[in-house]
C-alpha cells in the first residue's frame, strides 16, 4: 500500500448517499465498467489530452501545458460541465493526481460533521494502493481516526486487491449490475465472474455492507431473474442488507435504445420478489 498518490475525479464533502451516516466521498477516475446506465460516464476513462474540451471552455481555465497535455485552473473555472459535455471519451480534464495529505487537508476540517470515508469512482479498486494509503493515513491520524472506511465498488476486483484493502477497510458496498452472465455483460461492456465471487468473499471477511441492485425496466428486472438473485444474495447471508435502486436517467448518456425510469410502483415490485420467502434487508430506493 505504498502509493501515495491517486488520480481523483472530484470530492464531496458530505453525503448521506454513499454510505451509512454523513460521508466525505472520494471519486476516484477509471472504471473497468461501461455502464449503460452510469451516472458518472465521465469518471470511465482518464483524459487522452485530445484538446477538444479546451476551446468550448466558457471561462479559459483549460489551456495546454508546455507538453502538450490540458492543464485545468480551478481558480478560473466556475463549475460548468461543457468540457464534459464534448468529451467523447467518457472523461473529464478536471481530474487530477492528489497526494493522501491533500485529501487529508480536506477532510480534517470536516470531520466533527462526518461519520465516514467513503471511496467510490468511477471504480475504486482500480487504485487500491491509493485507497490503501489513504485508509492507512485515515485510521493514524487523530483527527479522522474514528470516521469509518468504505469502499464503494462494482465488485470488479481480484481476491489479491481484496485482501490488501481488507485490513484498513470497514465496509464495502458492491454493485451487482445482474446476476445473468450475458444481460450483465450487455448493460455493463464486462463480465461478472469477479464481482459475483467477491460478494461471498467480503462477507466472509466480515467487510460487506451491502449489495446494490441497479434495475432498468425490461433490461434486467424479470421476475424470474429477480427471484434467482434473491436466493443467491440469501444462500451467502439470509439477512443480507440490499439495496433495490431504480434507474434514473440524470447524468446518462443517451442512447440508440431508448430507457426509462422505474417507477415507485416497480420499485416496490422488485423488493417483493426479491424479499418473498426471504429474510434479507430490503431498503428501496
Amino acid at each position: 500500500m505504498s502509493s501515495r498518490r491517486g488520480l481523483v475525479a472530484d470530492t464531496i464533502e458530505f453525503s448521506a448517499v454513499d454510505g451509512p451516516g454523513n460521508r466525505f466521498v472520494v471519486f476516484l477516475q477509471g472504471c473497468t465498467f461501461d455502464c449503460l446506465a452510469c451516472h458518472n460516464p465521465y469518471t470511465i476513462n482518464p483524459c487522452i489530452d485530445c484538446g477538444e474540451c479546451v476551446e468550448p471552455c466558457p471561462t479559459g481555465a483549460l489551456d495546454f501545458d508546455d507538453r502538450g497535455r490540458v492543464r485545468w485552473d480551478p481558480t478560473v473555472c466556475t463549475g460548468g460541465d461543457e468540457c464534459i459535455r464534448v468529451c467523447r471519451y467518457d472523461s473529464t480534464p478536471k481530474a487530477r493526481h492528489l497526494d493522501v495529505s491533500d485529501l487529508l487537508e480536506q477532510i480534517r476540517p470536516a470531520a466533527p460533521f462526518l461519520s465516514g470515508v467513503t471511496v467510490s469512482g468511477g471504480e475504486a479498486t482500480m487504485q487500491p494502493g491509493f485507497v490503501g494509503a489513504l485508509f492507512t493515513a485515515l485510521a493514524d491520524d487523530p483527527a479522522t481516526r474514528g470516521l469509518t472506511r468504505f469502499i464503494d465498488t462494482n465488485g470488479d476486483a481480484s481476491r489479491t486487491v481484496w485482501d490488501e484493502l481488507a485490513p484498513v477497510t470497514e465496509g464495502v458496498m458492491v454493485d451487482l449490475k445482474c446476476l445473468d452472465p450475458r444481460i450483465h455483460r450487455d448493460i455493463t461492456g464486462g463480465d461478472n465472474d469477479r464481482t459475483l465471487a467477491a460478494i461471498p468473499y467480503l462477507h466472509s471477511l466480515g467487510i460487506l455492507h451491502e449489495v446494490r441492485l441497479l434495475l432498468i425496466p425490461g433490461r434486467n428486472d424479470s421476475e424470474a431473474l429477480l427471484r434467482a438473485t434473491g436466493d443467491w444474495l440469501a444462500q451467502i447471508d439470509p439477512t443480507m442488507r440490499v439495496k433495490v435502486l431504480g434507474y434514473r436517467p440524470h447524468g446518462v448518456r443517451p442512447a440508440l435504445l431508448p430507457r426509462r425510469e422505474a417507477t415507485p410502483e416497480e420499485r416496490e415490485g422488485y423488493a417483493a420478489v426479491l424479499g418473498a420467502g426471504r429474510d434479507l434487508r430490503l431498503t428501496v430506493v
